[in-house]
């Protein structure tokens, strides 16, 4: 269906908006429950809100608003078997429920029942116009009516909007059944820019060349779309295609699969487009319909995160086998949501043990050197970044994150000439990158060294970055290291303004204040930044710095520390 219906699709459902609503009596005599329920499905808490409904529902079976919810809550966790009574009993009761007939699909998908599939869609009982056309068309073709699923395919594509996913999958269709040039036909035909570009689109196409012993000209397809620097799925793809082996078409066996592939090609494209409630639906769905679907499980699990559910998302990277070719990226994926879950620990564990079983990847160990500078543990995240720019037999623009997050454990380590050397190879690599100007020249700031340069550099960032509150600090403060205090004012303002509880900060603008001789308008951000201050900023916001500032002033503070007194520069 158009992306603007399943969007509103998505908040009408997902908002408790749906056409169904909560019966008096429950609401009157469980109101506890009830509103425990409506709370847990607002936060996504998926566990509590299927064990609110259930309880709920034992004092009214029936309630249909309760029975939609609880298939929500039990699809959104991946039970798809305790999903589809309850769809039966609200389906009994003539409610024509979107993510219920989801589940009724999936159910007679999984009992290969196509002509109960084709009987929902001709009664109405469907999902949406693509998703209902895309499934008739796999089910024509699980009853052996090639011709008619061809057509049906057509049909879709007919429609405004669907050609690219309806030509995709009749492409996917074609090569299920040995049909590799009817399938090149279209990858590489007249209606080859209407196909659905993905990941796995690309790959499909490579193995469908491959197939038709066209190795070179899979290889060139790949190396068009991913270039060079290849995870280890496409770089054992293109290891057997370079020596002359002929790729299994794995994308799509059979129609039960090309289903699982309906639900996770629409998910895909639903990733930016809609609530990632409603979007985990789908990679639900293609999961119980093909549980070794490795794409459906880490998408689930990256929408789970974002969902801030931590421990379903853990269990959903934990999901993938180790055997796997794209297990890194599950643990990948698990760690990060162990960190965001104040698990550090069990975070950096994960990512030690993936470095020792897949230590060749230069992605492990800048994720390792990620979470350790985040601990502030320069010296082993320095370690991390030695060992994955190693990995590169010479200077690659990919690496410039690595030199760059390399640079600032240098800095904090008091290591300047290493830390400088790193910060201008990133630049070399990626020229005019803001993050890495910003920090060079808010270094050279902070060393009060090449301070013309360290401008320059500063005012390129904010002209690239104009709504970034560090940066346009940072511009602020080089500003009033110049003595230029006048024209720091506004910038250091418009940084509070970007950022109004940021520490740092707001204790900048305090000092450009007391520069400027608006010395009560100075202690008010003083106290301001003293109120938000934490443990991670105290080290560049020190409380007792401001707090001595605000005692005696940032004039006898400076002198304390020797340090030039307040100057405003002669060119003004």
């Amino acid at each position: 269906m158009p992306r603007n219906t399943l969007r509103m699709l998505a908040v009408t459902v997902l908002m408790g908006g749906s056409s169904l609503a909560a019966t008096s009596a429950i609401a009157d005599s469980s109101a506890g429950a009830y509103l425990a329920a409506r709370s847990a499905s607002a936060s996504s808490d998926y566990v509590s809100a299927a064990r609110y409904y259930t309880q709920l529902l034992a004092r009214a079976p029936s309630d249909t608003f309760l029975l939609e919810n609880l298939v929500l809550a039990n699809l959104a966790l991946g039970k798809m078997t305790s999903t589809i009574p309850v769809a039966r009993m609200l389906d009994s009761q003539g409610v024509n429920s979107q993510i219920g007939n989801m589940a009724l699909f999936a159910d007679a998908i999984d009992k290969q029942n196509y002509a109960r599939v084709l009987e929902r869609v001709s009664e109405e009982k469907g999902i949406g116009p693509l998703v209902d056309g895309l499934l008739s068309a796999w089910s024509l073709l699980g009853e052996g009516d090639m011709a008619a699923a061809l057509a049906e395919f057509d049909r879709v594509a007919s429609q405004q909007g669907l050609a690219g996913f309806a030509l995709y999958h009749k492409a996917l269709a074609l090569a299920s059944v040995g049909d590799f040039e009817g399938a090149e036909n279209i990858y590489g035909g007249d209606s080859a820019s209407s196909v659905r570009v993905t990941r796995r689109g690309a790959m499909s196409h490579i193995e469908i060349l491959s197939q038709l012993e066209r190795n070179e000209d899979a290889l060139v397809v790949l190396d068009a779309l991913f270039g060079l620097d290849l995870d280890p799925q496409l770089r054992a793809m293109r290891a057997q295609l370079s020596a002359g082996k002929t790729l299994p078409f794995s994308h799509v066996r059979s129609p039960r699969d090309g289903m699982a592939e309906v639900f996770y090609s629409i998910a895909s494209a639903l990733q930016d487009e809609a609530a990632a409630d409603y979007t985990l639906l789908y990679t639900r769905t293609a999961e119980f319909l093909r549980p070794d679907h490795v794409d459906a499980l880490l998408l689930s699990a990256e929408l789970l995160e974002s969902l801030q559910q931590y421990d379903l998302a853990t269990e959903a990277y934990q999901s993938v086998p180790a055997g796997h070719i794209a297990f890194h990226a599950a643990e990948l994926g698990r760690a990060d949501a162990l960190r965001h879950s104040n698990k550090v620990e069990a975070a950096v564990e994960v990512l030690q043990q993936l470095a020792r079983t897949h230590g060749d990847l230069p992605i492990v160990h800048t994720s390792l050197g990620d979470i350790l500078r985040q601990q502030q543990d320069f010296e082993n995240a320095a370690k991390a970044y030695d060992r994955a720019l190693s990995l590169f037999d010479g200077p690659d623009e990919s690496q410039w994150f690595s030199y760059y997050a390399r640079a600032i454990s240098f800095e904090r380590l008091g290591k300047w000439e290493q830390a400088e050397a790193d910060f201008r190879m990133a630049l070399d690599l990626n020229p005019g990158q803001p993050q890495v100007l910003n920090y060079l020249g808010y270094s050279l700031v902070e060393k009060q060294i090449k301070l013309d340069e360290a401008l320059a550099m500063i005012e390129s960032a904010v002209a690239a970055r104009p709504d970034s509150g560090y940066i346009v600090d940072s511009l602020g403060w080089v500003l009033y290291r110049l003595g230029r205090y006048d024209e720091a004012v506004s910038h250091m303002e418009r940084a509070t303004e970007l950022m109004p509880v940021d520490p740092v900060v707001n204790d900048h603008l305090g000092d450009v204040y007391w520069a400027v001789g608006r010395k009560t308008e100075a202690e008010f951000q003083w106290r301001r930044a003293l109120s938000f201050v934490d443990d991670a900023s105290a080290i560049e916001a020190n409380p007792e710095r401001i707090r001595r500032k605000l005692d005696v002033g940032l004039d006898v503070v400076l002198a304390e520390e020797g340090l030039d007194p307040i100057q405003v520069a002669n060119d003004g």
